[in-house]
């Protein structure tokens, strides 16, 4: 069983009960652990190189829902900051532009459309690491989000009492270049790395075919594991 989506928006999982051997997902507890992204080391350090910035804050989103936490704490932050939006419904931003453009930016809004442990998302690989921006996140508490990096490269929206008090946070640091570096400290030791094709995906699965003691098994209650 592959599921890269969130719980909520994974119907119908009581009815594969007692129907997968393996389940393969960006949780960590899954048979095979498939994240959207991962840090890997340099071989040797390298000096830290920041990206022009001329502007302050991005964010890209296709799936607007007006009910949604992340289209909420937008509305709020939008208040104190503004925040350049791209996408549909929003200004077009083709995807070859995608990393050019948010590079520009201090930040980037890393805003998962649903909050779930370990539902970390290319929102925060892709477009804010490999572009080379701070990800402001909003998904999973930041405990989780440090199984995966280290705890100053991110700005999570739980760690401020109001959507104000992170949008002085974000301009103050936007205008002081050596607290914004050290967000970045990272960098000098590892490189981001976004999610895998099919055939990645697919010698992930042949490699813990290949590695794994053979046994017979049934996940009896997918819905009771993944939800």
């Amino acid at each position: 069983w592959l599921n890269m989506e969130s719980p909520s928006h994974s119907p119908n999982l009581s009815a594969m009960n007692n129907l997968f051997n393996l389940t393969m997902s960006y949780r960590r507890d899954s048979d095979i652990f498939l994240p959207y992204g991962e840090l890997r080391p340099l071989r040797q350090p390298r000096p830290l190189a920041v990206p022009r910035k001329s502007r302050l804050v991005a964010w890209v989103v296709s799936n607007w829902h007006e009910g949604s936490r992340r289209v909420s704490y937008y509305q709020e932050l939008r208040k104190h900051i503004v925040v350049d939006v791209y996408g549909k419904h929003h200004a077009p931003l083709p995807r070859e532009q995608l990393l050019p453009t948010v590079s520009r930016y201090c930040f980037y809004l890393a805003f998962e459309n649903s909050q779930h442990e370990d539902y970390i998302t290319e929102k925060l690989w892709r477009n804010a690491l490999a572009a080379g921006t701070v990800p402001v996140v909003l998904g999973p508490p930041r405990h989780n989000y440090e199984r995966f990096l280290p705890p100053d490269s991110f700005i999570h929206v739980d760690d401020f009492g109001s959507a104000g008090e992170l949008a002085r946070y974000l301009w103050e640091l936007g205008w002081d270049p050596e607290r914004y570096r050290g967000y970045l400290q990272w960098r000098r030791w590892f490189r981001p790395v976004a999610g895998a094709d099919w055939a990645r995906r697919l010698c992930r699965v042949c490699h813990f075919l290949h590695s794994t003691p053979a046994r017979y098994g049934a996940v009896p209650d997918l819905a009771a594991w993944f939800v």
